[in-house]
């Protein structure tokens, strides 16, 4: 199925560089969040006994601790591309996401030191190729390669926005927003033309490790 808008839907959008400031930072260890009485409710709210403070909020987790963590969150592989100086860029992530349906809007997340992050603000638009599980090798190669990792690589473009051929779905957005959040940057975009395949056979990520899908 392809839809097609103008270009422009992202009029009118807000445009914050990456190196703004980010959000507020977390609350300290031992801080407490507030608490919302339960609604309908048929008691007090309860809080510890006098006397007997409440236990301190452990350290956060390490990143590493983290990572491996999220390495049990099963994931599909995209590519987020766009261009810089007139040349496609692109990056591997599966930080990638639909926010709302009312408008429609996608988000994906950056690092702050990406090149496809400097591209994405400068051009103002954005692509995501869902990866089929053929395309490995593709993922591979715009997660770790160096130099020009377009070389080589077939693709089309709309609006100049680069689409990797073999994509299992792709979508072609405007940039609405960018928040900042710690080291890393989240895009928020309004998709104005995208495309599916009627096959759906997508590449899996979990584990560290790629996967085939079954139907259950």
């Amino acid at each position: 199925m392809t839809t097609t808008a103008s270009r422009r839907a992202g009029a009118g959008a807000v445009r914050v560089p990456p190196g703004d400031p980010a959000p507020a930072a977390p609350p300290s260890p031992g801080a407490e969040p507030a608490r919302s009485a339960p609604s309908g409710g048929s008691g007090p709210t309860r809080s510890a006994p006098a006397g007997r403070p409440e236990p301190a909020r452990a350290a956060p987790v390490s990143g590493p601790e983290l990572r491996e963590f999220m390495r049990n969150w099963a994931t599909g592989v995209a590519v987020v591309t766009s261009r810089l100086a007139g040349r496609p860029v692109g990056c591997t992530v599966n930080a990638f996401t639909s926010v709302s349906l009312r408008p429609p809007l996608l988000l994906v997340s950056l690092a702050r030191t990406s090149r496809t992050l400097t591209a994405i603000t400068a051009e103002g638009g954005f692509a995501v190729n869902l990866l089929d599980r053929r395309q490995r090798d593709l993922a591979d190669r715009f997660a770790t390669a160096t130099g020009d990792r377009f070389a080589g690589v077939a693709h089309r473009t709309v609006d100049g926005l680069p689409l990797l051929d073999g994509a299992m779905a792709v979508a072609v957005c405007a940039v609405t927003q960018f928040i900042g959040a710690a080291d890393h940057m989240l895009v928020l975009g309004s998709p104005y033309w995208c495309e599916a395949g009627d096959d759906a056979d997508p590449a899996l990520f979990l584990g560290g490790r790629y996967w085939t899908v079954s139907p259950a």
